[in-house]
């Protein structure tokens, strides 16, 4: 459901500037899971215990084995985050129009430097066209590598493990942790805070059953801000190059609201967050409790918000199928021999030729 209002005649930085809201949505993640963390903050150990329970885990090293890129700069972090869309258990209530299976709508590797005090965060566009390495899948079973598959489709064929194994085999970085948020969690975030504000400065056409807007504002419920992020065909190019700054978008307005009803004052409803966010959780083995989540956020403290920056993997349109990208060369090993090497990213590897 959708409440709305005029549209609003000036612009703000949610929508007018696209690359600094990029360069925020670290921020707003790392709030995000410290709000999550903090749901626990003075509470009894039945509380402590019961959220701690909702965190579920993946074990990399068991699950991927020896066939991992080495660590460079031992005090630098790579954190792989995905935003997963399951389609069981609570997922399966949820809307998926004819959409069925499992799949991550949102992958971004996170490193934070030596140091600790900026970090940088690659977002993976869904449709690249990847070669995927030899995996394990969610029952130990072996899946083949295979070259020119969509970067989502690993997911949905062989879980997360393989995903962090794809990203270490395409980018030579180790991955040191992972964090997966299920959209089922997601939605229940949403309606824990009553909803969330946005606002378009061009309407959405619900094409292909995506969500119908109107340009202006409005306040969306947590079933239509799973709409609103999945939206890709009926608001601007329909490409998931756009469909990742709408995803941005709805994540500034996300921590504003937490902002505007003051939730760290609010037990009960921090712990309707920590609630909703926990079941909706899963980590690598060494995060899997919120006690180890803490311990990683506090270490985060001294990261400037102001020095953060995010990039999209630079990507080309393929010239087979133009509806696919691949991943841009020399831009991309640019990017990631940064990262690896924990130096600077230079200009030249954040170029990336398709636009969204």
């Amino acid at each position: 459901m959708t409440e709305t209002h005029a549209p609003e005649t000036h612009a703000t930085d949610t929508h007018a500037r696209p690359r600094r809201r990029r360069r925020r949505i670290l921020r707003i993640t790392l709030l995000l899971v410290a709000v999550l963390i903090l749901g626990a903050a003075g509470a009894g150990w039945w509380t402590y215990s019961h959220l701690n329970g909702n965190i579920d885990s993946v074990d990399l090293d068991q699950a991927i084995g020896d066939n991992r890129p080495a660590k460079v700069v031992a005090n630098a972090q790579n954190i792989l985050v995905l935003g997963s869309d399951s389609r069981a258990g609570a997922n399966g209530d949820l809307d998926h129009g004819s959409v069925s299976g499992a799949r991550s709508d949102t992958a971004m590797l996170v490193h934070i430097p030596e140091g600790r005090a900026r970090a940088t965060a690659v977002s993976i566009p869904r449709d690249t066209l990847i070669t995927r390495p030899e995996c394990k899948d969610r029952d130990g079973k072996a899946v083949p590598s295979a070259k020119r598959v969509m970067f989502n489709s690993v997911y949905s064929l062989a879980g997360p493990a393989c995903v962090v194994n794809t990203v270490e085999q395409m980018s030579g970085v180790r991955v040191d942790h992972f964090v997966e948020v299920d959209f089922a969690g997601f939605k229940g975030l949403v309606d824990a805070l009553g909803g969330v504000t946005v606002t378009l400065d061009k309407p959405m056409s619900g094409a292909k059953g995506g969500l119908k807007l109107d340009a202006g504002t409005h306040r969306l419920n947590g079933a239509d801000s799973l709409k609103f992020v999945r939206t890709r065909y009926g608001y601007g190019d329909g490409s998931d190059l756009g469909r990742i700054g709408l995803q941005q978008q709805f994540m500034l307005a996300m921590l504003a609201e937490i902002k505007k009803q003051d939730v760290l004052g609010n037990p009960a409803r921090l712990y309707k967050l920590a609630d909703a966010g926990t079941k909706s959780l899963t980590t690598d083995s060494d995060l899997a409790s919120l006690t180890a989540l803490s311990d990683f956020a506090q270490s985060m403290k001294g990261v400037n918000p102001e020095t953060m920056e995010t990039i999209m993997l630079p990507v080309a349109y393929d010239k087979v199928d133009p509806n696919r990208v691949v991943v841009a060369e020399p831009q991309a090993t640019q990017l990631w021999d940064a990262l690896r090497k924990d130096e600077k990213v230079p200009a030249s590897a954040k170029d990336s030729p398709a636009k969204g």
